[in-house]
């Protein structure tokens, strides 16, 4: 890998992987194990039994730390293909100040910043704190993680005026046992911000018991908030599992419902005494399967309707689908020599598997259509789709 297309090829590998791409997908696994390691050796050293081990732990966080500052320098490196609308140091800063690119910065800097700024060593190591973050890596390579942020993105409306009513009625509760409580607890109630800190465990569920109601009317007033609080909390509970309902049923019918499909498009030039000039566009001979996307006129799209006629000059946009049963189409090269048992042989009296189809044969300078009573000799490079494996063959993938 050379150049421009190297470079391509290692975006792809260091952005989440599909199953097709086993060396993206390696990247993911290894990734996934050395941001878990870094958390577990940020947890297991605030135990003194890793007292005798911190040699060794701090090793490995600096290799884990040198991992994440290289694959930052990756990410930066191609992030003109992360955002391609934007030129190259565009696209540089736009990843830096994203929050994505943030995380990635600080995964790996407060591990070397005490090398250059020794005094504030203890700050660094708090700032560290920032690293569990790469978690959200870890989401991003699940799709069952990655429906929890398209649940939480959808329902965000709703999710924000929930908040809101519970804001004003924790806000409202203050001021009300402030007023009822300030007499007989002036050093407890001292003000209305009091009276919302006991509104906030109240209503919240989380019931510290630091301050509460001593008088009848407050001891009331706090039973009806606390009805009101388990209510409160419901809400933006029943907003997210309906979501994640929503959210499930709509993956299962994109999934029972629908299918995916590869379209191939190709241009073709009416030229002078093309056989399609002057036909109308209902009475083109196309094959099964092709379909006319667009007809381009002297720089204006005609839309291709069927008694619209063809032109001289006309450029024809030529749709198909793709192929179905894989992503892309894999064909292999054998080379023969003398002692390969294709040598000599008609392509029909070859002992090959029925779905392996011969493309084409080329001998010498020339490409030769395989027939089935084409003589294969030395020298021959066979181009073949084929699933089975055949010794001393490549594979081109188009």
């Amino acid at each position: 890998m050379k150049g421009e297309a190297g470079k391509r090829r290692i975006f792809d590998i260091i952005q989440i992987g599909f199953d097709e791409d086993w060396q993206s997908r390696a990247f993911d696994i290894v990734l996934m194990v050395l941001i878990l390691v870094n958390l577990f050796i940020s947890f297991f050293v605030t135990f003194e039994s890793a007292q005798p081990y911190l040699g060794v732990l701090g090793i490995i966080e600096t290799a884990t730390a040198v991992a994440f500052a290289v694959e930052y320098g990756l990410r930066i490196w191609t992030a003109e293909y992360l955002y391609p609308e934007l030129p190259g140091k565009k696209a540089v800063i736009r990843y830096m100040v994203s929050f994505g690119g943030i995380v990635d910065m600080l995964a790996f800097l407060p591990c070397f910043l005490p090398f250059f700024l020794p005094t504030g060593i203890v700050a660094f190591r708090m700032f560290r704190v920032v690293r569990i973050f790469r978690l959200f890596r870890v989401n991003a390579y699940y799709d069952a993680l990655n429906v929890i942020g398209d649940v939480i993105h959808s329902k965000k409306d709703q999710l924000l005026s929930s908040i809101f009513i519970i804001v004003v009625l924790m806000m409202a509760s203050s001021l009300c046992m402030y007023s009822l409580e300030h007499e007989a607890q002036p050093e407890v109630f001292k003000n209305a911000f009091s009276g919302f800190w006991w509104a906030v465990s109240t209503l919240l569920t989380v019931g510290y018991g630091d301050i509460y109601p001593i008088t009848i009317p407050g001891r009331i007033f706090g039973i009806v908030i606390t009805f009101l609080g388990v209510g409160m909390v419901a809400i933006p509970t029943g907003i997210l599992s309906a979501g994640f309902v929503e959210q499930y049923t709509r993956i299962k019918s994109l999934k029972d419902y629908s299918a995916e499909a590869n379209l191939r498009f190709v241009r073709l030039e009416v030229r002078e005494n093309h056989p399609w000039m002057g036909q109308r566009v209902s009475e083109l001979p196309l094959p099964p399967g092709l379909l006319i996307a667009v007809i381009q006129r002297q720089g204006e799209v005609v839309v291709p309707r069927g008694d619209i006629r063809i032109q001289q000059g006309d450029y024809i946009i030529l749709g198909a689908e793709g192929y179905q049963e894989e992503l892309g189409i894999t064909l292999k090269e054998v080379t023969l020599k003398e002692q390969h048992p294709w040598t000599g042989q008609m392509i029909k009296e070859l002992d090959i598997s029925r779905q392996t189809l011969i493309v084409m044969v080329r001998r010498s300078e020339k490409m030769l259509i395989p027939h089935g009573s084409l003589v294969l000799q030395a020298g021959d490079m066979v181009l073949m789709y084929t699933k089975k494996n055949y010794r001393d063959m490549q594979t081109l993938e188009i």
